[in-house]
């Protein structure tokens, strides 16, 4: 099994970013998938999560409006696009199906 994170970057407040997870080893179309974040010196919190046909969706409050996720199931990839990034969103994501955690990509908001 193989869960792989990436679209990590330094970006200004305001900017935008997207992240994707690609995933093998697994039925991917039968698992909601989920993004995870983990700020320096915080517990890893859920970002949101999206069900295995991707006609369900369900966001943090503190990113509602800003992020969306999506997947491609022909592509065995989960995506998170971020928009109106602040601060506070600077943390390593993770994408995770219940049982396996991506590695980690980092997301620095920073001027």
């Amino acid at each position: 099994v193989q869960v792989v994170d990436s679209g990590g970057d330094l970006v200004q407040p305001g900017g935008s970013l997207i992240l994707s997870c690609v995933a093998s080893g697994f039925a991917f179309s039968r698992y909601y998938m989920r993004w995870y974040r983990q700020a320096p010196e915080k517990e890893r919190e859920l970002v949101a999560g999206i069900s295995s046909t991707g006609d369900s969706r369900h966001y943090a409050d503190s990113v509602k409006g800003r992020f969306t996720i999506s997947r491609d199931n022909a592509k065995n990839t989960v995506y998170l696009q971020m928009t109106k990034l602040k601060t506070d969103d600077t943390a390593v994501y993770y994408c995770h199906n219940g049982i396996y955690w991506g590695q980690g990509t980092q997301v620095t908001v920073a001027s």
